[in-house]
C-alpha cells in the first residue's frame, strides 16, 4: 500500500492534524508489550502501526516492556519479543522498560497521596471488586478512602518498606465511585507482590498497575501518540486523569484506540495458548499450528506477507475478523514469485516402468531430464534430477479402479510423467491387507520431455521421485488447530489431530535447503525446512488459493440474493 493511502486512515488524519496545530512537534509511538508470553499474529498490526506511523513523520518508535507483573514475566519472553520484532523488518529506536521508571513511578505516588489524590485500602481484593458496583449502579465508597493524606503517605511507605504482606494493602487513586466508566471507580496503582523481578531483582515488592505505569511511562519518553486497541478505551479517561493529577505534560501523549487484528480460526488468547503448550497439545510456542509469530516463522510465512497484510487490512475503529485465508493467500503470493520448486513424493508407491531399457548389467538405464526451478522467474534456470524405470509415486495418483472424473493412473491410462515420458498402466501389486504397493506401466520413448509427437494429449500430470535418488524426509501436513470459523476465544474447540505427518521420499536436493528456506512441493504446495537433523518440513500453505475461491463463492451468493 502506497503511503498516500496508508495516510487516509483516521489514527493517520489524527497524527497529520496535531502535525499542523503544533500539538506534536515530534512524532514519537512505541510498541508496549507485557513479557508474559510470546508474541501473536495479532500484535503485528501494532507494530506495524507504530513503527509506520512514526517512520512516515521521521520520528521514533520504541520498543518498551510493561513490566510491571513479575509473577508472569520472564528475560525469555523479552528476548523472543526484541527477535520478533526485529524479524518482521522493524528496528526500535529505543529497547525500554517501565521498570526503568520505578523510581519516577513511585515518587509521583507519594505526591498524590499527599495532596489527597490517593489513598491506602486494606480490604480484600473480593471486597474492593464488589464495592465498585456495575453498569448503571454506582460504587461504594472504601472505608478508608478519607483516610488523612498523612496516615495514608505512612501506609504506603510501609508497603514499599516490604512490611505488609501480599494483598495486605493497595493505593488507589481517589477518582469518582460513581464514574459512569468503571476503571474511574478509584482504580488500583500499586499492589503488594514478594516477587523477584527479572530486571530489578529485590528492590521492590510493591508494583504499579498496567493503569499507572502505561501513560506515565509514555510522557516520561516524550511518547506523542498512544496506540492502543480497543479495549483500553474505558481507559482513556483515567490515562488522561493521571497525566492531570501528575502534572506531566511534556509532551502530552494522546491515546488513541483502534480496532484489532482478529483471524477466523484463530485464538489469540495467551490463556489459551499457555493452556495448550502446558496440556502437550501442542510442541511449545513455536509449534506451526499456535498463531505466535515464532510458529508462523516456523512454518515458513515471510515476515514481509505479514506485514503487508496488516497494511493491506488497514485501521478501523470497530472490531472485524479477517479470513485466515487472506494471510495464506498472502503468503503464498511471495512464495509463488521466489520459491523453488522440487519433487516430493508424501504417501509413496512404486512405478515400476516394465519395458525401460536396462544396460548389460541388467541395471536401469539413468536418464537427466532437465526440471523448471521456478516458471515464475526465468533466471533461476533449469536443474538436472535421475529419471529410470523404478519411481516413486503419489499413492493417490493411481485407482485400481478408477471413479468417475479421476483423470490419473488406472489400468489402461495413459498420463505425463512431469519433465518425462508418457506412461500407461499395466497391472498393480498388494500388500496382504489389500493396499496397492505397486504399479507396472509401460512407457512411450518418443514422448522424451513430456510431449508426444502425434499431437495426443493426456488429461493428468503427475510427480515422481527417482527410488535410487531419492532420500527419506519427514513432511507435516496441517488442518485448521481450531476447526469452528469463529472459535470460542475462551473455550475453543481443539482438533487434536490437526497435524498429519508423513514419510516422505525427496528429491535429493531437498536435503540441502537450508533450515527456515521455503520450497513448492510441485502439485502439493510449500513447505518450510525445520531445524535439525534429516529434511523435515512443515507445510506453509496450498498451491489453491482458498482466499480467491471464499471472493468467488461471496460474490456468487451475492448474485444470486440480487
Amino acid at each position: 500500500m502506497s503511503h498516500a493511502a496508508r495516510s487516509a486512515d483516521f489514527i493517520r488524519a489524527k497524527v497529520l492534524d496535531d502535525k499542523a496545530s503544533g500539538r506534536a512537534t515530534e512524532i514519537r509511538t512505541r510498541f508496549p508489550p507485557e513479557p508474559n508470553g510470546y508474541l501473536h499474529l495479532g500484535h503485528a498490526k501494532a507494530i506495524v502501526l507504530n513503527f509506520d506511523i512514526a517512520r512516515e513523520h521521521g520520528g521514533t518508535c520504541n520498543l518498551r516492556f510493561d513490566d510491571t507483573n513479575p509473577d508472569a514475566e520472564d528475560q525469555e519472553f523479552v528476548d523472543a519479543i526484541v527477535e520478533d520484532v526485529r524479524w518482521l523488518g522493524f528496528e526500535p529506536d529505543a529497547v525500554l522498560f517501565a521498570s526503568d521508571y520505578f523510581d519516577q513511578l513511585y515518587e509521583w505516588a507519594e505526591q498524590l497521596v499527599s495532596r489527597g489524590m490517593a489513598y491506602v485500602d486494606e480490604q480484600p481484593a473480593e471486597i474492593i471488586s464488589a464495592q465498585r458496583g456495575s453498569f448503571g449502579k454506582p460504587g461504594v465508597d472504601s472505608p478508608f478512602r478519607d483516610r488523612a493524606p498523612e496516615e495514608n503517605l505512612a501506609l504506603l511507605q510501609t508497603m514499599r518498606a516490604a512490611e505488609l504482606a501480599d494483598g495486605q494493602a493497595v493505593l488507589r487513586a481517589k477518582v469518582d465511585m460513581a464514574h459512569e466508566v468503571m476503571t474511574m471507580r478509584d482504580p488500583v496503582l500499586y499492589r503488594i507482590r514478594h516477587s523477584h523481578h527479572q530486571r530489578t531483582g529485590d528492590m521492590w515488592c510493591i508494583y504499579p498497575t498496567y493503569d499507572w505505569a502505561h501513560g506515565l511511562s509514555d510522557a516520561i519518553e516524550g511518547i506523542s501518540h498512544s496506540l492502543c486497541t480497543l479495549e483500553f478505551e474505558d481507559h482513556r479517561p483515567l490515562y488522561n486523569w493521571l497525566l492531570d493529577a501528575t502534572g506531566v505534560d511534556h509532551p502530552r501523549p494522546e491515546q488513541i484506540e483502534f480496532a484489532r487484528l482478529n483471524f477466523t480460526h484463530t485464538v489469540m488468547s495467551k490463556r489459551v495458548l499457555r493452556r495448550l503448550v502446558a496440556n502437550g497439545m501442542v510442541d511449545g510456542w513455536d509449534d506451526p499450528q499456535m498463531p505466535t509469530l515464532r510458529a508462523a516463522r516456523r512454518r515458513g510465512f515471510p515476515a514481509e506477507a505479514i506485514v503487508e497484510l496488516v497494511r493491506h487490512v488497514g485501521v478501523a475503529k470497530t472490531n472485524s475478523v479477517v479470513e485466515i485465508e487472506l494471510l495464506e493467500s498472502f503468503v503464498r503470493r511471495q512464495h509463488n514469485r521466489y520459491a523453488l520448486r522440487r519433487a516430493a513424493v508424501l504417501d509413496p508407491i512404486k512405478l515400476i516402468i516394465t519395458n525401460w531399457p536396462v544396460d548389460d548389467e541388467g541395471n536401469g538405464v539413468v536418464e537427466m531430464v532437465d526440471a523448471i526451478n521456478n516458471p515464475e522467474d526465468p533466471d533461476a534456470g533449469v536443474r538436472s534430477v535421475p529419471f529410470d524405470g523404478v519411481l516413486w509415486i503419489e499413492r493417490d495418483d493411481y485407482r485400481a479402479q478408477a471413479e468417475p472424473k479421476y483423470y490419473r493412473l488406472t489400468p489402461g491410462r495413459e498420463v505425463r510423467l512431469r519433465y518425462a515420458y508418457f506412461v500407461t498402466a499395466v497391472d498393480h501389486v498388494v500388500d496382504e491387507d489389500g493396499q496397492v504397493v505397486e504399479v507396472h506401466a509401460t512407457y512411450d520413448p518418443a514422448t522424451v520431455g513430456g510431449n508426444a509427437p502425434d499431437g495426443r494429449k493426456v488429461k493428468a500430470t503427475i510427480h515422481w521421485v527417482s527410488c535410487a535418488a531419492a532420500v527419506d524426509g519427514t513432511v507435516h501436513r496441517y488442518d485448521r488447530l481450531f476447526p469452528e470459523s469463529l472459535p470460542d476465544a475462551h473455550d475453543p474447540e481443539i482438533a487434536l489431530d490437526a497435524r498429519r505427518t508423513y514419510g516422505a521420499k525427496l528429491e535429493a536436493a531437498l536435503e540441502d535447503v537450508e533450515a527456515g528456506d521455503v520450497v513448492q512441493f510441485e502439485r502439493v504446495g510449500y513447505f518450510s525446512r525445520d531445524v535439525g537433523d534429516g529434511p523435515v518440513f512443515h507445510e506453509t500453505a496450498g498451491l489453491r488459493d482458498e482466499w480467491a475461491a471464499i471472493q468467488k463463492a461471496k460474490a456468487k451468493a451475492s448474485q444470486i440474493q440480487s
